[in-house]
């Protein structure tokens, strides 16, 4: 049986720490979810981590469904949350609601996450009334890196705080189901965890949110065009795929890949008999 968002809330109200991960494919989906992840996110990350864009910015909302498809088949216990992509819900709330929909009746995700604070508030709030579970994302919100001036903390100085703090308590009178904090200083996190009633999931914003969420790329050490201060690397796997490539290549070049243990046999007398007919020919 799947989390619910009713689960998740009572998390906070428990103080139980809340993990989420993103996932992009069926096998990562699987692997984390059998792990015991209780939030996966179907991030619009996967635009610069699985895509190769320089930013999340170019993902569509088909490219979305068919990674949120992908994720879904492979999770079965995880709440899934489909990340709506740049310009799908900021134009109208008919906009949102039709993409929003296109995530659970398309993508089979149980929720959808946005970015923005009181500007998206009423659109979430319509959304939610539809029957849509919404996540909120505040602080460092990557769609608007062009307008942020990169990629940097959030919330440093008494009017951005303030903004940020009236941003999250928009969200949760909205009804979103938690808010994502990105790259916020830890003091302000803190308080806004403290004055939100749903939970809040940090991402370079300090314990004291109610749960964390990192990219699965950086945890298993995937992604290497860079690694954000928030991140910590707990595998590299980048290192093990390459060794494994590299000794894949020179066994092939070498002659010693494959060996009779990857190869098939065939009966003696069914070659004799092949080898007469060809014979004839």
């Amino acid at each position: 049986m799947r989390v619910t968002i009713t689960q998740i809330k009572e998390m906070k109200q428990k103080g139980e720490k809340i993990a989420m991960l993103t996932a992009y494919d069926y096998s990562t989906a699987k692997l984390i979810d059998e792990a015991g992840i209780p939030l996966i996110l179907v991030g619009d990350s996967l635009g610069m981590v699985v895509l190769g864009y320089s930013s999340t910015i170019p993902v569509t909302m088909d490219e979305m469904i068919h990674h949120t498809k992908a994720v879904v088949r492979g999770a079965t216990r995880a709440l899934v949350i489909g990340d709506m992509p740049f310009m799908t819900y900021q134009v109208s709330v008919e906009d949102a609601l039709r993409n929003a929909a296109r995530f659970m009746q398309e993508g089979g995700a149980q929720a959808v996450k946005l970015e923005g604070g009181e500007i998206m508030a009423e659109t979430v709030k319509k959304i939610v009334s539809y029957g849509i579970p919404v996540m909120g994302h505040i602080g460092l919100t990557p769609q608007s890196i062009n307008q942020l001036g990169g990629f940097k903390i959030v919330g440093k100085t008494p009017e951005a705080a303030v903004r940020m703090l009236n941003d999250a308590i928009a969200l949760d009178e909205a009804g979103a189901f938690a808010v994502v904090l990105e790259c916020v200083p830890e003091p302000l996190s803190k308080l806004i965890t403290e004055s939100i009633s749903v939970p809040t999931i940090g991402i370079g914003a300090g314990k004291y949110c109610d749960g964390q969420v990192q990219v699965i790329s950086d945890l298993l050490g995937l992604y290497t065009d860079f690694m954000p201060k928030h991140a910590k690397q707990y595998a590299k796997l980048f290192e093990i795929i390459k060794k494994a490539t590299a000794d894949y290549i020179a066994e092939v070049q070498a002659g010693t890949f494959p060996t009779p243990k990857q190869s098939y046999a065939m009966d003696e007398s069914v070659l004799a008999e092949l080898k007469k007919s060809s014979r004839k020919h």
